[in-house]
């Protein structure tokens, strides 16, 4: 059967996996899915709200700023991941505050459920970024640009370094926040592709590299700075004046980082790819273009391609690198805290592919004139219309979510249950990765979590000589993961569509079997490299030790 060859001998666990492809390939239609959540939340909350349901924590959020009153629904950043920084560029405070489960069954949730169904979806910002993103993305794949660079990356990338070199990429990609998901994901499926090797192995090392490792990197991110402020409030809760700074886990991402490229290479290379088996199926992908390029014609776009890239890096250096330039913060003169560049990196990667596509199309004569570049991103957005749907839906089920409280009702009730625990630091902290790990199913984003946490855990450790540090390089740990396995990750719509490109029927079933190796292994693998890191005692980052 095309497609579908397996080889002889399965193991129980590839067993096990193609029964949880099978099973979650027959339910219905993700929308399907989300309709009915939708439903299942508006009437749970009724329920628990009749209960009277409700907790008492403390909680960091920013200070307060004036702001008109709208409904808070949905969520208007681009990924599960990481909000603008933008969003958080006022001083956190913490504060007690009681939240109770509100029913979308009342008059005002009924007006809700009614009145935001627009706002929700506009808000849902990965929209705008798929959209903004595919510009350049669809364009310089239209042009054969990618499928060139991936040749260009086959023939210089050392024998047997293909998945590695992906997996780094993708984890390295985090500094972009959701440009390893648009980017990276779909080139590690036409790389693998490109050299006899099964696509949706190399789309599942790329995902793992940018999904399940997201919460470290060699560099620091902008969600660093963020977590950082929200750890160092809850640090004065108990110690007024103490603070840790944005490198205090540096040496641990490192080392991390490596490490987990490390695991992940092994995971596709040793566990999916051979229960993936022989690549037979003809991919929905169109690659005329490409087969009729000559080598020549290939190299002369190729340089065409980066004299187009140069341009524009030049031109961003200029409008970000000089004092006082445009894209910095007006205020500080920042590049990275809370600017204008960082604000615009989406953007910023959609002209550097479009320019480049749009010289590799002229230099390989693959694109003749503009109408033919206009049909290539028509053509994209084309393939996209059922993802948006896709998307609409599930914005509306965030939205529900978020009304009704729920998630972070359950955060704190599982984060009571670990304090009241009379057991040493070291199984608490494993015990703090393990409520984040199941947390993450149902609240993804690395923010709102470590904001309901910190006030309890943060203090909590630090009685227990335990440093706030350590307790950030936890929760990093139980953050990731599941990035890759949860429905309510963002991104996972587009993941299944592009498995569909290789396997006409994939579905959300053929996704999560795909991830769950990497969501169990990589989670054992890094609380494993935590362990021994804190029972070694080595620093977590310049002047961090693991004990207060």
């Amino acid at each position: 059967m095309s497609g579908e060859a397996v080889p002889a001998g399965r193991t129980r666990g590839q067993r096990m996996l193609d029964g949880i492809e099978k099973i979650g390939n027959k339910v219905p239609h993700p929308a399907m899915i989300f309709i009915g959540l939708c439903a299942l939340v508006i009437v749970l909350s009724a329920i628990l709200a009749a209960f009277d349901v409700s907790v008492t924590y403390d909680a960091a959020e920013p200070a307060p700023v004036p702001v008109h009153e709208v409904y808070d629904g949905g969520t208007d950043y681009p990924s599960n991941q990481v909000p603008p920084v933008s969003n958080y560029d006022h001083p956190y405070e913490i504060h007690q505050e009681t939240t109770k489960i509100e029913s979308l069954l009342t008059g005002d949730g009924i007006r809700f459920i009614f009145t935001s169904a627009t706002t929700n979806f506009t808000n849902f910002g990965v929209v705008a970024v798929i959209l903004v993103a595919m510009v350049g993305v669809g364009l310089a794949e239209e042009a054969g640009l990618i499928g060139a660079l991936i040749r260009k990356l086959v023939r210089v990338a050392p024998p047997g370094s293909l998945t590695f070199i992906i997996v780094l990429l993708g984890i390295l990609s985090s500094i972009a926040s959701d440009a390893g998901y648009l980017v990276l994901i779909p080139l590690g499926a036409v790389a693998f592709m490109s050299v006899g090797r099964h696509p949706l192995a190399g789309l599942a090392a790329a995902f793992a590299g940018v999904g399940a490792a997201f919460g470290v990197n060699v560099l620091i991110t902008p969600v660093d700075g963020i977590i950082t402020e929200i750890t160092n409030e809850a640090v004065a809760l108990v110690k007024p004046g103490e603070s840790i700074n944005l490198t205090a886990n540096l040496y641990f991402g490192i080392a991390s980082t490596l490490f987990l490229a490390v695991v992940i290479t092994v995971i596709t290379e040793r566990m999916v790819e051979p229960r993936l088996g022989a690549y037979t199926e003809v991919p929905e992908v169109e690659d005329v273009t490409e087969a009729e390029i000559s080598v020549e014609a290939e190299g002369r776009g190729l340089r065409f391609a980066l004299y187009g890239l140069l341009v524009v890096a030049v031109a961003v250096s200029l409008l970000s690198f000089i004092p006082g330039a445009p894209l910095r913060n007006p205020e500080t003169g920042s590049l990275f805290d809370d600017s204008p560049f960082m604000d615009a990196l989406i953007f910023i990667i959609m002209l550097l592919f479009l320019v480049a596509g749009l010289c590799y199309g002229a230099g390989a004569n693959t694109l003749r004139g503009t109408s033919a570049a206009m049909e290539a991103i028509t053509k994209t957005f084309a393939g996209l219309g059922g993802l948006i749907f896709l998307l609409l839906i599930i914005a509306q089920f965030i939205a529900y979510f978020n009304y009704s409280n729920m998630a972070t009702i359950a955060a704190v009730k599982l984060a009571d249950v670990l304090e009241g625990i009379d057991v040493g630091p070291l199984w608490l902290l494993l015990g703090l990765i393990l409520v984040t790990l199941i947390l993450d199913l149902i609240i993804p984003g690395v923010i709102p979590k470590w904001a309901i946490l910190a006030p309890v855990f943060v203090p909590l450790f630090l009685r227990l000589g335990i440093a706030p540090q350590t307790v950030l390089a936890a929760y990093r740990i139980g953050d990731s993961p599941p990035n890759v396995i949860t429905p309510l990750m963002v991104y996972l719509p587009f993941i299944v569509l592009l498995t569909q490109k290789y396997k006409k029927k994939s579905g959300v079933g053929t996704v999560v079997s795909l991830m769950m190796p990497y969501a169990i292994l990589v989670a054992v693998a890094w609380v494993v490299l935590f362990v021994v890191w804190y029972l070694i005692g080595i620093p977590l980052g310049p002047g961090a030790p693991v004990d207060a």
